[in-house]
């Protein structure tokens, strides 16, 4: 079994490219920090870089920025190329398959400085525009109530 879970933060920007067929295809590096510290007293990272695809892709290009804290779950993944100087060269990476976002890079601190974020006037990636279609949405209304008449439906008229 080949499965990848890391906690991480992204330790640049992610690069968003595209194939040949014009696939999605991301990369970044997570910083993921060891379990013990270091005999100093320092906790140390590893740095890992991920490789996702297709629309996820483009989410985390669009979403996430230097810092931002992630989930990703995946399977690590070795390949090989021929460098320009003609030796083999090897990479290991993860190719994952789930990309969760955690928080962006300041959401540590405004947590550690103050326990309610009320003040923080700085979008993270999670906040969305408010649009017309959602102004005032309540999340306990019926979302049905403005789509015309009701639909009766027994077991009677089902083919199996």
């Amino acid at each position: 079994m080949n499965k990848v879970f890391l906690i991480g933060r992204l330790t640049r920007d992610p690069e968003l490219r595209y194939t040949g067929s014009n696939i999605p295809v991301a990369t970044f590096s997570l910083a993921v920090n060891r379990n013990f510290s270091n005999q100093q007293g320092e906790r140390e990272a590893d740095f890992i870089n991920i490789v996702v695809w297709r629309k996820q892709a483009e989410n985390v290009k669009n979403y996430l920025s230097q810092g931002s804290q992630v989930a990703v779950d995946g399977r690590i993944q070795t390949r090989s190329y021929d460098g320009n100087d003609g030796q083999k060269r090897y990479v290991t990476e993860v190719v994952a398959e789930n990309v969760e976002f955690l928080g962006s890079k300041n959401s540590s601190n405004n947590s550690n400085n103050n326990a309610s974020s009320s003040n923080n006037t700085e979008p993270t990636p999670y906040d969305f525009a408010e649009t017309p279609e959602t102004k005032g949405t309540d999340i306990d209304s019926n979302p049905f109530a403005d789509f015309g008449a009701s639909i009766e439906i027994s077991d009677d008229e089902l083919p199996f």
